[in-house]
Order: structure tokens, then sequence, then C-alpha cells
């Protein structure tokens, strides 16, 4: 069954939230984001793709299956789906009741996803199912930081964001690993905050 709190918080910033992501913001992590995203090949997975702001910086040509919570997201996604110069379908599904078959992907892309996922350790488990054996993550992700100050600034904030967005102090790089995944690799491009994540 679908998480329709989640629904409905991401159905209702989705007018706004190309506005809310920041021209300025894309822009800065746009480099980061294509040269991670230069490694699809083979059947891929894009979790949430939103409104389809991070399409403009995949690669050409591929298979790409993607998946968001939200179907009003996906509304505002569908010019830029249609534009994209490959295999790219996209579903309204949650990633925690995922209707693929086991081993379904080759690899698997998320975009500052798992700081909104409800419960991120079983979201994690769930695409690890989906996932080849072998096959590999990547992801582009914000989490809390282990840092004085910002430690105790992002789970103060957390409070007020997570009724309208992300939560800001999520340790992802230790729930991949929770989820049983092996971390191979991860990149901080801003503090320990913003990072890309590779894993198998």
């Amino acid at each position: 069954m679908v998480d329709t709190a989640t629904q409905k918080k991401w159905d209702k910033a989705a007018p706004l939230f190309d506005l809310m992501a920041g021209a300025g913001a894309e822009k800065r992590w746009e480099p980061f984001k294509r040269a991670l995203f230069s490694k699809m090949d083979g059947r891929v997975l894009f979790l949430a793709l939103g409104t389809g702001l991070d399409i403009a910086v995949f690669p050409p040509g591929q298979n790409i299956t993607a998946i968001d919570i939200s179907p009003k997201m996906l509304e505002v996604a569908v010019a830029r789906i249609d534009a994209y110069p490959g295999d790219l379908r996209a579903e309204v599904m949650d990633v925690h009741e995922m209707t693929f078959e086991d081993d379904s992907f080759d690899q698997i892309f998320t975009s500052c996803t798992f700081c909104s996922v409800p419960n991120p350790i079983a979201g994690l488990q769930s695409l690890k199912r989906v996932l080849r054996p072998g096959g590999d993550m990547y992801m582009f992700e914000h989490t809390g930081s282990r840092y004085y100050p910002f430690k105790v600034m992002m789970h103060l904030m957390t409070y007020a964001t997570r009724k309208i967005g992300p939560d800001m102090n999520r340790t992802t790089v230790a729930n991949v690993r929770a989820a049983g995944f092996d971390v191979l690799e991860v990149n901080n491009l801003f503090l320990d905050v913003v990072k890309t994540i590779h894993a198998r």
C-alpha cells in the first residue's frame, strides 16, 4: 500500500518544486551529477524522479525506468520525460512497495532521495531486492553532519523541514551498510553533507 501521507506531502510540493529546488543549486551540483549519471549502463532504475530536473544531465540513449511516489510530480515532469533522447519510462510507485521482480535492474541511481524516504533502511533493502547480484548503486545525497555546529543545526532544522520536505539529518551511508550493501566509495562534495555514494 502506498504511503499516502508522504504522497500527499510531495503532491502538495509539486507545483512549486522547481522554484524551491533553486536554479542556483541545480547549476552548482550539475557537474557532479553529470559525472555520476555518466556511469549509467544496462537496465537502470532511477529512484524519485520528481519533476524531472535531473533528466537534463542523464546521458543520452539509456534504458531508464524511473519511479516517484507523487503523481503530481510526474505530471510536471512529462515534458522533460518526453524530450529525453533515449528510453525513459516513469511510474508512480512507492519504493517500499515496488512491483518489480527480483534482480530486475543492473544499476540504481538516486538523487537527493534518502532524505525523504520514510523508512530509509527498508527502502534501501527494497532496492537491493530489485538490483541484480553484483549490481551497482550510485547515489547523490545530502545527509546529516558529524561536525559541530552543523550536526546540532541539522537536527533542529529537521523538526521543521520534514513536515514539508526532507529530513536534514539522515545517516545515509550507515543506512546503506545496514541494508546489506557494500559501500565502495564515498566522495564528500560539500563538508560531509553533500556527497556521492557508490555501493554494490
